[in-house]
C-alpha cells in the first residue's frame, strides 16, 4: 500500500469537532488529509502535512466526505413516467404506483436488473455518493425478493430486505396471507442477503400491527429495522420505530409533538427525502423541527422510478438548505455524517484518522456552495477506500 497526501484544500469538511474549528462540521482551512491504503491517516494545516508516497494538489478546492445515501430502491426494471407525468399534471401520488413497477420487475432478466442497478450506482457515484443503501420490494414474491437482494448484495453490504412494501397483487383479498409470507419462507429466502429489514407503514400498504409483525420476524432473524414512517400521513411508524430501537425512520413529513420527543430521546435517526416531496408536490418534511428538538437528522435520495427518481444527494441538499429549514452546514452533515448515523457506521461519513478513505473534491472553495449553487455540477473527484473513481 502507499500513501497520498492531498494538498492545498479550501475548506476540508471532517466532521469530527475535535479538529479544525470545533464545530460540528470539524472545519479546517488550507488543509492536508493524507490517504494510507483504505483509510485516512492524517488531517491537519497544509503546512504541516508529513511526507508520503505521491502527492495531490486540490487546487484550493473544498473537500468533504463522500456521501452516504441510506434510503434507495435500485433494483427494479422499467419507470413511471406517465405516472410522473398525470401527477404533474394534477393526479396525487399513492402506494398503488408500486404495482407498476413490480410487473416490469418480475419480467426482467437478471442480467436486465443488474444493468440497471449499477447504471444508477456509477450515477450516484459521480455525483459524490460513496457508500449507499438499497432495498428489495418490486418482486414481492419468495423468487423475485431473494434475486433482488441477491443482486444488490454483490454491489453494497447495506441491503435492506423489503418484501411489505406494499401487500402483493397476488395476495389482493388476503393481507394476512400475505404477512405470513413476508414473514415466513420469504423472509428465510431473503435474510442471508440482507442487513436490514424495512417496511411500508401507511395506509394503503401496512397498519401498525402488521408492520410490528413485519419487523419482529426480521429481528428474530438478525436483521436489524428500518421502517417507511409518516410519509403520506399521521400514523404509529415512528413510534414503532422508536420502541424496536431501528436505526431510521425515513420520510417522517408528519409528525406529532410525541413522534419528535421520541425520536429526539431515542437512537433512531430521522432520515428525511426532499426528492419525494419534490416528485409529489407534497409538504416538505420540518427538519428545523426536528433539529432545535435534538433529534439525529440524515438527508437521502429515496432513489426510486415513482416518487423521487434522482440519484444526486447535492440536488437533495439544495432542497433541504431552500425549503426544509436546514442551514448547509446541517445538510451537508446530514448526507454524510447523518448517513453513517442511519446505518449505524462510525467507520464512514467523516474524514478523520482511522476512517475509510471516502471524499469528495468540489470545483468550489466551500461545502455551502452545493446549496448556493443548485444543480451545478460540483463534484470533481471521487475516492473510495482510498482510490480515485471519478
Amino acid at each position: 500500500m502507499s500513501s497520498t497526501v492531498i494538498t492545498n484544500i479550501a475548506t476540508l469538511v471532517t466532521n469530527d469537532p475535535s479538529l479544525g474549528d470545533g464545530s460540528p462540521l470539524g472545519l479546517i482551512q488550507d488543509a492536508a488529509l493524507v490517504i494510507d491504503g483504505d483509510r485516512v491517516a492524517w488531517t491537519g494545516e497544509s503546512s504541516k502535512a508529513p511526507a508520503t508516497d505521491n502527492r495531490v494538489d486540490a487546487g484550493g478546492r473544498a473537500v468533504l466526505p463522500g456521501f452516504v445515501d441510506s434510503h434507495s430502491h435500485l433494483v427494479f426494471a422499467g419507470d413511471r413516467t406517465q405516472e410522473f407525468n398525470a401527477r404533474m399534471s394534477g393526479r396525487s401520488y399513492s402506494a398503488g404506483g408500486i404495482r407498476t413497477t413490480v410487473a416490469a420487475t418480475r419480467a426482467a432478466s437478471d442480467e436486465e436488473l443488474e444493468a440497471n442497478l449499477t447504471r444508477y450506482l456509477a450515477e450516484a457515484l459521480r455525483q459524490g455518493t460513496t457508500t449507499f443503501e438499497t432495498k428489495s420490494g418490486y418482486g414481492l414474491t419468495t423468487e423475485d425478493e431473494s434475486r433482488a437482494l441477491r443482486i444488490a448484495a454483490a454491489h453494497t453490504d447495506e441491503v435492506t430486505y423489503l418484501g411489505a412494501h406494499i401487500v402483493s397483487p397476488d395476495y389482493a383479498d388476503d393481507p394476512a396471507g400475505y404477512v405470513a409470507l413476508v414473514t415466513g419462507e420469504m423472509l428465510d429466502a431473503c435474510a442471508p442477503y440482507a442487513r436490514w429489514v424495512d417496511v411500508f407503514c401507511e395506509k394503503g400498504a401496512f397498519d401498525g400491527d402488521q408492520a410490528r409483525a413485519v419487523l419482529t420476524a426480521g429481528k428474530a432473524k438478525g436483521l436489524h429495522p428500518r421502517i417507511h414512517a409518516n410519509q403520506l400521513s399521521y400514523g404509529p411508524g415512528v413510534q414503532l420505530a422508536v420502541e424496536l430501537d431501528a436505526a431510521s425512520a425515513d420520510h417522517c413529513t408528519h409528525l406529532t409533538d410525541a413522534d419528535v420527543d421520541a425520536l429526539a430521546n431515542g437512537a433512531t435517526v430521522a432520515t428525511l427525502l426532499p426528492g419525494a416531496e419534490f416528485s409529489t408536490r407534497a409538504e416538505w418534511p420540518d427538519a428545523r423541527r426536528l433539529l432545535d428538538a435534538g433529534a439525529t437528522v440524515a438527508l437521502s435520495t429515496d432513489c426510486n422510478p415513482g416518487s423521487s427518481f434522482t440519484s444526486s444527494v447535492p440536488f437533495c441538499i439544495a432542497l433541504a438548505v431552500r425549503d426544509m429549514g436546514m442551514t448547509p452546514d446541517e445538510a451537508v452533515w446530514s448526507a454524510t455524517a447523518g448517513g453513517a448515523r442511519a446505518l449505524r457506521r462510525d467507520d464512514i461519513g467523516r474524514l478523520s484518522p482511522g476512517s475509510r478513505a471516502d471524499l469528495v473534491t468540489l470545483d468550489a472553495p466551500s461545502h455551502v456552495h452545493l446549496a448556493y449553487r443548485p444543480g451545478v455540477p460540483l463534484v470533481t473527484g471521487v475516492w473510495r477506500r482510498g482510490v480515485r473513481e471519478v
